[in-house]
């Protein structure tokens, strides 16, 4: 169960809630005044803590004050017997999760302190799914070529300019667009991927810039499009060179006003976000063949990162396979399998036209198939 500090100055008070809690199989500890209860919120990881307003020495809205302001990650219920609705909303605003007054109702008690808990344990969740996703999308290499495609991603991210990533297919454009958001001021925000190449042409207008009802036969009712979407964060549209050129013209104008017109609407949709853009296609040759705009390409590639191609990054393949070994085995839930120096040495040794997708795959297939340290021979094998 969860860990619970009480600081509270009624003795009579605290003994009550520690019994009502402890009930509860919580951990409780106490404190009879803020300056106690803030050196005990420094060193003892609680989960909630139930903070009185008027103490002696330091009073409730001054600890939480203090704990919001140094990042002290506990949650906060003020309570008070002089409880009004203008105390309650202040709480709130400094960080409470809520405000409880005096004398306390049981069940309302009970009720708050499972909700803030419940909270606490959502917030923890998220920041491990978090740190799981970023350690999947990490860029992984010491090469020269990767390198300094990290540099200019940390050059880059903390701007708003928008970025163009070219590379051939499977090289890692998603994850330099991903880094690129991570790394952002707009981090906060939704990243919000589009797959241009993957859409029939009479739809991607309708999926990036929404549509009112009866828009079109099937339009029953009124969608939000991946720009009014990615509102605050980042748009990514990946296989940009597979656009059609009149969503590529309506592309470039929400580009140039920062507007967007949903499809079958008259309304101009105000919209704020950073669009980075990928391509597996030389965008310069679809220029002189007439299948891309020139003003839509100048107007994405404000900066240029051009990925490599695994053949051109080999000694990153050290790096890459055990991180791969490492992620399958956590995908199946079991032990992460080895792999000698001399099958090492054989994938170093391969062409990888698929590039990263390639290797990962075959890793996967290797993981499958050999047995607990993956040799030479499984690599001949299963290649």
């Amino acid at each position: 169960m969860a860990k619970i500090l009480i600081i509270e100055d009624d003795q009579k008070i605290r003994n009550s809630l520690k019994e009502i809690l402890a009930e509860k199989g919580h951990q409780v500890d106490e404190a009879p005044d803020g300056v106690e209860g803030y050196k005990k919120l420094e060193t003892g990881e609680y989960q909630l803590c139930l903070s009185d307003i008027k103490m002696p020495k330091m009073d409730g809205m001054e600890v939480l004050s203090k704990a919001m302001n140094n990042g002290i990650p506990t949650n906060f219920i003020i309570i008070s017997a002089h409880g009004t609705i203008d105390v309650a909303v202040e709480a709130v605003k400094k960080g409470a999760f809520d405000f409880l007054s005096k004398p306390f109702d049981l069940s309302r008690l009970e009720i708050t302190v499972r909700n803030a808990l419940e909270r606490t344990t959502l917030v923890e969740e998220t920041k491990v799914l978090r740190k799981k996703v970023q350690k999947r999308t990490e860029i992984v290499g010491e090469s020269a070529a990767i390198q300094a495609v990290k540099e200019m991603i940390e050059k880059v991210a903390p701007t708003d300019a928008r970025v163009l990533i070219t590379g051939p297919n499977g090289s890692g454009k998603e994850l330099v667009a991903r880094q690129l958001h991570e790394l952002s001021k707009r981090s906060g925000g939704p990243l919000i991927e589009v797959n241009c190449a993957a859409i029939p042409s009479e739809l991607i207008e309708s999926e990036l810039f929404g549509h009112e009802k009866g828009a079109f036969t099937s339009a029953i009712k009124q969608r939000l499009g991946k720009f009014e979407l990615a509102e605050a964060g980042t748009l990514f549209l990946d296989e940009i060179g597979d656009m059609s050129l009149s969503a590529q013209a309506k592309v470039l104008r929400a580009l140039q006003e920062n507007k967007i017109t949903r499809v079958g609407g008259d309304k101009e949709i105000p919209v704020k976000v950073r669009v980075v853009a990928a391509t597996n296609k030389d965008l310069k040759k679809e220029i002189e063949e007439n299948r891309f705009r020139e003003d839509l390409y100048h107007r994405l590639s404000v900066i240029l990162i051009k990925v490599p191609a695994l053949d051109e990054r080999k000694e990153d393949i050290s790096l890459l396979v055990p991180k791969f070994l490492n992620d399958i085995a956590e995908d199946y839930g079991t032990k992460a399998k080895a792999i000698d120096k001399t099958a090492l040495g054989l994938l170093k040794t391969h062409s990888w036209t698929g590039n990263i997708r390639e290797l990962r795959n075959v890793v996967e297939r290797l993981v499958i198939m050999a047995d607990e340290t993956i040799t030479a021979e499984d690599v001949k094998k299963y290649l």
